[in-house]
C-alpha cells in the first residue's frame, strides 16, 4: 500500500535517496540562513536586524543539523538538481529578494523589508508542515527524531515571528497590499512546490527502481495536492492570526 509513512521509509533504507532527501534539507536551510544574515545587515531597524538574524542563524543551524545527520550515517552531501531546488525556483519566479540585490550594500527600503517577510511568512508555513510530517513518519527513529523535533519546534516561532510582524504592518495601514502580496506569493510557491515535488519522485523512482505505475501514482498525487491547493486550501499560507509565540525572535 502506498502511503506517505511506506515512502519515507523506503527512502530512509537506502542509501542514496537519504542522501539527496537530507541534501536538500541541508542546502534549503543553509541558503536560507546566508539570506537572513544579508537581510539582517541591509536592515536600518537594529531591532528588526536582531530578529532578521536570529533567524538566519536557525536556518544556518538547521543547514547544520542535516548535515550532522549525513556525517553520522557516513554519508557525503550530494548536488541538488536545479529542477528541485525550491528557494532558487522561487527567487527565478519573483519571490522575495533576488541574490544579486542581497550582495549589495545598500539598505532594504520598507517595500523591500515587507516583500521579505511575506517570503518568509509563505515558506515557513509550507517548512513547518513538511517538517512536522517527517517528524511524524520518523517519530520512532532514534536518529531522526531528536533532530526533526528541534527544527519543528523552531518552526513554530519563524511562524509565529511572520505573523506578528506582518500584523504590526497591517495595523500600520499596509494590510491591503499584505494580503495582495500573501496571494501572489502563495500562488507562486504552490506551483513551484508541485514542480518539486514531482522531481523529487522522478529521482526517488529512479534509485529505488520504482516501477512505472508506482511512479505514475506518486506523480498524480503531487499533482492532485496541487489542484487542491490551487483551489482550496492556499488559503493557510496567506492567513494572518496573533502569534503562538509572542515575540519569538525578541
Amino acid at each position: 500500500m502506498l502511503s506517505t509513512k511506506s515512502i519515507f521509509r523506503e527512502i530512509r533504507q537506502n542509501r542514496d535517496a537519504f542522501k539527496l532527501l537530507l541534501s536538500i534539507a541541508a542546502k534549503g536551510e543553509t541558503q536560507g540562513g546566508w539570506e537572513n544574515e544579508r537581510i539582517a545587515a541591509l536592515t536600518r531597524d537594529p531591532v528588526a536586524a536582531r530578529k532578521v538574524l536570529r533567524h538566519g542563524a536557525d536556518e544556518t543551524k538547521h543547514g547544520l543539523m542535516f548535515a550532522k545527520l549525513l556525517h553520522k550515517a557516513r554519508l557525503d552531501t550530494v548536488a541538488v538538481p536545479m529542477a528541485a531546488d525550491y528557494c532558487m525556483l522561487l527567487e527565478q519566479r519573483g519571490i522575495g529578494l533576488p541574490h544579486t540585490r542581497l550582495k549589495q550594500e545598500e539598505p532594504l527600503d520598507k517595500e523591500e523589508f515587507l516583500k521579505y517577510l511575506v517570503h518568509s511568512k509563505v515558506t515557513e508555513e509550507r517548512a513547518s508542515e513538511e517538517v512536522n510530517l517527517m517528524l511524524k513518519v520518523f517519530q520512532d527513529d532514534p536518529d531522526l527524531a531528536p533532530t526533526l523535533g528541534a527544527i519543528a519546534d523552531d518552526e513554530i516561532n519563524h511562524v509565529s515571528y511572520t505573523h506578528e510582524e506582518l500584523l504590526k504592518l497591517c495595523a500600520q495601514g499596509e494590510q491591503d497590499k499584505i494580503n495582495r502580496l500573501l496571494k501572489d506569493y502563495a500562488m507562486v510557491e504552490i506551483r513551484v512546490y508541485r514542480q518539486v515535488g514531482q522531481v523529487f519522485v522522478r529521482n526517488m523512482a529512479q534509485m529505488l527502481g520504482w516501477s512505472r505505475p508506482k511512479q505514475w501514482l506518486l506523480e498524480f498525487g503531487v499533482f492532485a495536492t496541487y489542484l487542491i491547493e490551487r483551489a482550496f486550501t492556499w488559503r493557510r499560507l496567506v492567513a494572518l492570526r496573533p502569534p503562538v509565540r509572542p515575540n519569538a525572535m525578541g
